[in-house]
C-alpha cells in the first residue's frame, strides 16, 4: 500500500483541487477530501482536516484493503478521476463540484459535492465516511434524517448525504458512514448538497447525473475556447483550469489560492490567509488572462478591480475581499495547524499594509486591458488620472513592499520602479487620449525624479545588481519585474548584469529564493516558485533562451502528479509548502511560457 499520511497529515504535493466557480476543495491522493469552505471560497470550512485531521472533518472515500493510487484530471476539465488498486482488484473515483445547468425550471442545491465510483475489476471493498465539522471545525452538526436521508446541520448550515447504490449511510455521533463492495460494472453516487441560511434541496439521482454531464460539457466548451499554441501547451492549459477553479463567478475577483494558513516553514509561523484577491497579481492575471484567449474574464477582473478600489481610491489597498470589501480582520484558530504550524490564520493583516507597487501593477493592468479592448470610460479614466496624481505625491515614502514583510517599512526598490511604471503607463494613455492628460506633465516629471532615485541608490556597482532596498546590500528576486514590465530595456547593461546576479546569488538549481536578509520573522522558508518563472522570461527577453528552456523544462517537472503548484517548494526535499494551488505561480508559469514562445520565434 502506498501511505500518504504521516502523522495523520498528507503531504501536500498529494493534493488536487476541485471547484465550482464559487467554492473550492482539496482532494488527498488516498481519496479525503480534507478542504472546503461553504459556502463560498473565502467562507468558513466545513472539512479542515488539512489544519487539524482530528476536529477539522472530512469527507473519506477509500478501500478497505491495502492500495495504490493514479490520479487525473478528465482531458480539458477540473474533475478529477483517481484509481485506487487493490490486490483484488481496481476502483475509480470521480470528484466534481458540479455547476448549475439548464433552465428546466428544476429546483438545484446551492453547492453540490459529487462522488462517483465505479468498479473497474476484481472485488474491491470501499468503506466512506462524511464528518462535516463547520466554522473551521468549531461546531460539530446534529445529525438526523429527513426523508430517510442523513443531513447534518449546524446554526444556518446543512448538508445531505445521498447515496445511491453505496451502502446503506449509518448515521454515528457527529459522522455518517457506509461500506459497499463493487465489482467490475458497478457504480455508485455519493452526493453531498450543501445549503446556508436557505432550504436545503434533496436531489433526484437523474438531476445529479444531468448535473455531472453538464459540468463536464461546461469545462469541455470552456477549454475549447483557450488561445495558445506555444512550448509546454498542457502545462500551460492545466495553469488555465487552475486559475479560473480561482475566479470567483458572482464578481469577477480571482483569490491568491484556495486555502488558509498552509505554512511556509513546517512548524513556524510563515502561516498566512490567501483567499483573497492582491492587486499586486493584477497585472499578470490580466496579461494571462488575455494571453490566453480569456477575454471575458479579463474584463470581469478589471471592473471588479475598479469598483472594489472604488472604496479607497485613489489609494490602495494591498488585497481586498472577494466580494470587493476592503477589511480583512486577522485572527488565529484554535486548530492545531498543518504539522504543528501554528498560528492558524484567517483574514491577513497585510491588507492595511502601504505597498507602493500595487499603483504601477493597477496602472500596467488598464494599460494592457486598453491595448486589448479599446477605450475605458469617461470614470474609469478620471480615476486612473487620480491615481497617477496620487503617486506623484507617495513614491517618496518607505513601504512595506511586494512580499509584504513584517519588519520596518524601506525603501524598497522594486516599489519605486513600479512607481515608474504607474507614471510612465499613465504618460502613455494620457498621449493616446485614454486618459485626461491635465496631469501628464507632472507625471513625466516625477517619473523622471523616481528614476533617478532608482538609478543612483538602488544599483549597487560592487554587487552589479539592482539591489532589495535603497542603499542595501541585500538582493531581491523581485527587481526582475522592472524588466518585465519595462522598467528597462532588454539590453540595458544594468539590467542584464541583474539578472547575472539574481540567477547566480538567490537560484539553486531550478529555485530562485525571494531574496536575501531579515524580513520580521521567525523561521525560514522555501523557494518561491513565481521568481523561478519571472528568471525565465527574463533570460528570455535579454537572449538567453537555451538557459531559458532549460529552466522552464525543469520547473514544468516540478509540478505534482495533476499538474499542480503551491506557493514554495523546499529546494532539499521537494516538497510543497504555503497555500495552494498558488495563483501568482500558475500566472508566472504562463507568463514565462508565452514570453519564452514569443522570443524563440523571434530568434532571439
Amino acid at each position: 500500500m502506498t501511505e500518504f499520511r504521516s502523522g495523520s497529515h498528507v503531504a501536500l504535493r498529494d493534493y488536487a483541487v476541485i471547484g465550482d466557480g464559487r467554492s473550492a476543495a482539496l482532494v488527498a491522493a488516498d481519496g479525503s477530501v480534507d478542504w472546503l469552505g461553504v459556502p463560498d471560497l473565502d467562507s468558513p470550512s466545513v472539512f479542515a482536516a488539512v489544519l487539524d485531521p482530528a476536529r477539522g472533518g472530512r469527507f473519506l472515500a477509500e478501500p478497505e484493503e491495502p492500495f495504490t493510487v493514479a490520479r487525473r484530471y478528465l482531458p480539458g476539465t477540473n474533475v478529477l478521476e483517481t484509481t485506487f488498486t487493490t490486490a483484488r482488484g481496481s476502483v475509480r473515483v470521480v470528484d466534481a463540484l458540479t455547476l448549475e445547468g439548464g433552465d428546466d425550471g428544476t429546483l438545484t442545491p446551492m453547492r453540490e459535492l459529487q462522488r462517483r465510483v465505479e468498479g473497474v475489476s476484481g472485488t474491491v471493498p470501499l468503506r466512506w465516511s462524511v464528518q462535516p465539522r463547520f466554522g473551521y471545525g468549531a461546531r460539530r452538526p446534529r445529525i438526523a434524517r429527513r426523508a430517510g436521508v442523513p443531513v447534518a446541520t449546524a446554526g444556518g448550515d446543512a448538508l445531505a448525504v445521498c447515496a445511491w447504490d453505496a451502502g446503506e449511510p449509518r448515521c454515528a455521533d457527529h459522522e455518517i458512514t457506509g461500506r459497499v463492495e463493487l465489482t467490475r460494472g458497478d457504480r455508485a453516487l455519493l452526493a453531498l448538497p450543501f445549503a446556508h441560511k436557505e432550504p436545503l434541496v434533496l436531489p433526484a439521482r437523474p438531476d445529479c447525473d444531468a448535473r455531472m454531464r453538464h459540468t463536464l460539457a461546461a469545462w469541455h466548451d470552456w477549454t475549447r475556447g483557450r488561445a495558445y499554441d506555444g512550448m509546454w501547451p498542457d502545462a500551460v492549459l492545466r495553469s488555465a483550469l487552475a486559475l479560473k477553479l480561482l475566479i470567483f463567478a458572482p464578481s469577477g475577483a480571482i483569490a491568491a489560492a484556495v486555502t488558509s494558513s498552509l505554512p511556509e516553514h513546517l512548524g513556524g509561523e510563515r502561516n498566512w490567509d490567501y483567499r483573497y484577491s492582491w492587486v499586486r497579481d493584477s497585472a499578470f492575471t490580466v496579461d494571462a488572462l488575455l494571453r490566453t484567449g480569456c477575454t471575458a474574464e479579463a474584463r470581469a477582473y478589471l471592473w471588479w478591480l475598479m469598483h472594489a478600489t472604488q472604496l479607497t481610491h485613489p489609494r490602495l489597498r494591498v488585497l481586498y475581499r472577494l466580494d470587493g470589501g476592503g477589511d480583512a480582520p486577522e485572527r488565529a484558530l484554535p486548530l492545531e495547524g498543518y504539522r504543528g504550524s501554528r498560528p492558524v490564520r484567517v483574514g491577513n493583516a497585510a491588507g492595511a499594509q502601504l505597498q507602493l507597487d500595487t499603483y504601477g501593477e493597477l496602472l500596467q493592468t488598464a494599460w494592457l486591458h486598453a491595448g486589448a479592448a479599446g477605450r475605458p470610460d469617461a470614470d474609469l479614466a478620471r480615476r486612473l488620472a487620480e491615481i497617477a496624481d496620487f503617486v506623484c505625491g507617495a513614491w517618496r515614502h518607505p513601504d512595506s513592499g511586494i512580499w509584504e514583510v513584517r519588519s520596518a517599512p524601506r525603501h524598497f526598490t522594486h516599489s519605486k520602479m513600479m512607481c515608474w511604471v504607474a507614471l510612465d503607463r499613465a504618460v502613455d494613455l494620457a498621449e493616446r487620449g485614454l486618459i485626461p492628460d491635465r496631469g501628464a506633465a507632472r507625471w513625466r516629471l516625477v517619473r523622471d525624479q523616481v528614476r533617478g532615485f532608482v538609478e543612483s541608490r538602488c544599483f549597487s556597482s560592487r554587487h552589479r545588481s539592482y539591489m532589495r532596498s535603497a542603499g542595501g546590500s541585500e538582493l531581491d528576486a523581485a527587481v526582475l519585474l522592472g524588466l518585465l514590465y519595462g522598467y528597462a530595456d532588454d539590453g540595458d547593461p544594468r539590467v542584464r548584469a541583474t539578472v547575472d546576479t539574481v540567477g547566480r546569488e538567490l537560484r539553486r538549481g531550478p529555485f530562485v529564493d525571494r531574496y536575501s536578509g531579515e524580513d520580521g520573522l521567525s523561521g525560514t522558508e522555501g523557494a518561491f516558485l513565481a521568481c523561478s518563472f519571472w528568471l525565465v522570461a527574463c533570460l528570455a527577453r535579454v537572449g538567453r533562451l537555451d538557459e531559458a528552456v532549460a529552466l522552464m523544462d525543469d520547473l514544468v517537472a516540478l509540478a505534482n502528479d495533476v499538474g499542480l503548484y503551491s506557493e514554495e517548494i523546499d529546494p532539499d526535499t521537494g516538497a510543497f509548502l504555503g497555500n495552494l494551488p498558488q495563483g501568482l505561480t500558475h500566472l508566472a508559469l504562463i507568463s514565462a511560457a508565452c514570453t519564452v514562445t514569443e522570443a524563440a520565434r523571434e530568434g532571439r
